[in-house]
């Protein structure tokens, strides 16, 4: 095995298994706090929580098939499992965008001036949210699996995205373009709406900074404040992986035979989101840090109390 492949097996190995653990990290968290004392959940609770289950399955469906690819496993799915992996991917991915411009939306409504209604409505509009945004990219992202297969000996063909474990071959050059701007239109739909609420929560905040200067700083920084600071970081943290996703995307709409460094580039820059999203949630979230400081300091009082007897 070469350098340059095992930088790449590394790197992909890396980037799954921590993503995986800080995915699942902030889910589990917030079981706990559904089934605790304070078991009420806010709606971006809710946002966050479906976000981390979908970037968990994106890590699980993408990275992991292909670092193993990396290191040398290969025939790992047949053509079933090549349409049900890829078509789940799809969605997953799909949601991830959706989810961060819903909870932008959401962040944005909150913090609303005059709007009692509409904050007392989100609640009620989380769910019937998350069923439209499911049904939507079940529908956009239905042409993967038809087009899904396990790699075949021989040279790939033209029109052919190469993933390593599987091959998406779109069989001519239209199939091949209308699936990609079917993709990147929905992309770039969510991400402008994202990036106008996010930038109506900078506003607002801006405002709200001019309102409480003379106060102590302690009181500007409520609950609210922080949740939004948040959501913006959130944003701009996708926009810049979903920048350098899409120049590559389109630079691989642009040519008949894509290379395999330049398919690993985008997977790499694709899944990053996934793999730090949930770690900034930690660290930003004190209801989620809260809990597994407490799970840790559980874990670690047994230890304590049977070395000190044994003492």
């Amino acid at each position: 095995m070469d350098l340059c492949v095992t930088i790449k097996g590394v790197s992909f190995l890396l980037q799954t298994g921590l993503g995986v653990l800080g995915n699942a990290l902030v889910l589990l968290a917030y079981v706990h706090i559904a089934h605790g004392a304070d078991h009420k959940l806010l709606p971006t609770d809710l946002i966050l929580c479906h976000l981390a289950f979908s970037n968990l399955v994106l890590l699980l469906t993408r990275c992991v098939p292909q670092t193993m690819t990396v290191f040398g496993l290969h025939d790992l799915l047949d053509d079933a499992g090549c349409k049900v992996v890829i078509y789940l991917y799809r969605i997953t991915r799909a949601l991830s965008v959706c989810l961060t411009c819903m909870l932008s939306v959401f962040q944005a409504a909150t913090l609303a001036p005059d709007a009692p209604r509409l904050k007392a409505a989100l609640p009620a509009l989380v769910l019937p949210s998350f069923a439209g945004l499911w049904l939507l990219n079940m529908a956009v992202c239905i042409a993967a699996p038809f087009f899904s297969i396990a790699p075949r000996n021989g040279t790939v063909p033209a029109f052919t995205l190469n993933l390593g474990f599987c091959h998406v071959d779109f069989r001519d050059y239209l199939s091949y373009v209308i699936n990609g701007v079917a993709v990147t239109v929905r992309d770039f739909a969510f991400v402008l709406l994202m990036l106008l609420s996010s930038g109506y929560i900078l506003l607002i905040l801006h405002r709200h900074s001019r309102q409480v200067r003379s106060m102590r700083r302690g009181a500007a920084q409520g609950v609210e404040t922080r949740a939004a600071k948040t959501v913006v970081t959130l944003v701009v943290l996708y926009a810049v992986f979903f920048g350098i996703d899409n120049v590559i995307w389109i630079y691989m709409l642009t040519v008949a035979k894509v290379s395999p460094v330049v398919a690993d580039m985008r997977v790499f820059f694709s899944s990053s989101y996934a793999f730090l999203s949930p770690y900034f949630i930690i660290s930003s979230n004190k209801r989620i840090k809260g809990k597994l400081v407490c799970a840790v300091e559980q874990q670690q009082s047994p230890v304590e109390t049977q070395t000190s007897n044994e003492k």
